[in-house]
């Protein structure tokens, strides 16, 4: 796998964080208007996750909801509050079948194994140097049958590449211009597909189209 030269990446990573943080009351304002997006909502509506769903970087809970309408319950892990604020409002009259957690999920560590586990625009977020170990992550929280779906994209502006586009880290500016970095792996669905297969995973990835995929499956040996 492709790594940047520095691999010390946890100042990075608390960056991220702290863009995510600050960019909660924008963050709707500047969603990807591009085609294709249409095909992530049909993805998750046929994946229709039953029983006990894990939300992997749930954000402001954009996808809550929709996860909601076949899952039992929904456990919405996110790193920021402010994000998470969000969310609450957004499943405010099924508060009682989600449980919120705030963890940084690099180090998070899941307390039960569920039916199901969701990650949206998550996956382009991951350091390729931390990809296996959070797939690790996810292989233990999910249950023995359990399956994942995630959905992501690929886009990258011009302006974003502060470091080169063979570079993994971006620049993303507030409404207010202040800067923060972030990771932002453009993911081929091919190449995706195979570096999880390399882990154990059988997993589809498919394009839509626009800059949009979406990827679902489970463990080799279920």
């Amino acid at each position: 796998m492709g790594v940047d030269a520095d691999n010390s990446d946890q100042e990075l990573l608390t960056e991220q964080i702290s863009y995510y943080r600050a960019v909660a009351g924008e963050y709707l304002d500047g969603q990807l208007d591009e085609p294709g997006g249409d095909e992530l909502v049909a993805a998750i509506e046929k994946f229709a996750p039953t029983g006990d769903v894990l939300e992997l970087a749930c954000g402001p809970g954009t996808w809550t909801p929709q996860l909601l309408r076949h899952a039992d319950t929904v456990t919405a892990v996110d790193a920021s509050p402010e994000m998470q604020a969000l969310a609450k409002q957004r499943v405010a009259a099924d508060l009682e079948r989600v449980r919120f957690v705030l963890a940084d999920l690099f180090t998070w560590t899941p307390d039960h194994r569920y039916d199901g586990v969701f990650m949206g625009f998550w996956i382009s977020h991951v350091p390729w140097n931390r990809f296996a170990d959070f797939w690790t992550r996810v292989d233990h929280s999910l249950r023995p049958g359990g399956r994942v779906l995630f959905v992501d994209d690929a886009f990258r502006t011009e302006e974003e590449l502060i470091e080169g586009e063979a570079s993994t880290t971006i620049q993303r500016r507030l409404g207010d211009g202040t800067p923060h970095r972030a990771v932002k792996v453009p993911h081929s669905p091919e190449r995706l597909e195979r570096e999880l297969a390399a882990l154990g995973w059988n997993i589809q990835v498919h394009p839509t189209i626009g800059p949009f995929y979406w990827g679902t499956g489970g463990r080799s040996s279920d």
